[in-house]
């Protein structure tokens, strides 16, 4: 492998983690406005990532961008479960969210994290990395020059 190839991997990795991470931060402001932790918001973040794995990410690596789109999701459903932890435990101690990452750590976050999914959540989760990768793995339909 030469080294722009795996120049471009370790970007297109890094892309799909902080693609990944936004989603969950945007999820995350639409379960504050719901009200409820809407595990099934997972099938729009799939395909939106999805989207932008196979377009902007990877455009011509369709497999790559379907690995990239399924973890980029995985990682936005744990992000926002974390997210969601540490609300909880600033709601409870009347501190702010940052805060509240701070004082509990990461370890008791993922602890807390992992506590409060329902195995529906996690199915949510499975069904929207699925999607992801089916978005991401299709391939692009070319459209006739008029």
């Amino acid at each position: 492998m030469s080294a722009g190839a795996l120049f471009g991997a370790v970007f297109a990795a890094f892309c799909a983690a902080m693609l990944g991470l936004a989603a969950g931060a945007v999820w995350m402001l639409l379960v504050v406005f719901l009200g409820q932790t809407a595990p099934w918001l997972a099938l729009p973040a799939g395909a939106l990532l999805g989207l932008a794995m196979r377009f902007w990410v990877c455009p011509r690596q369709r497999a790559g961008a379907a690995v990239l789109a399924a973890a980029a999701t995985l990682l936005a459903a744990g992000y926002v479960c974390v997210l969601i932890a540490a609300a909880r435990i600033a709601g409870s101690l009347g501190i702010g969210l940052v805060d509240a990452l701070r004082t509990a750590g990461p370890v008791m976050l993922l602890a807390l994290a992992r506590l409060g999914l329902a195995p529906a959540a996690l199915a949510w989760f499975a069904l929207g990395a699925v999607l992801a990768a089916l978005v991401a793995a299709q391939r692009a339909v070319r459209r006739p020059a008029p």
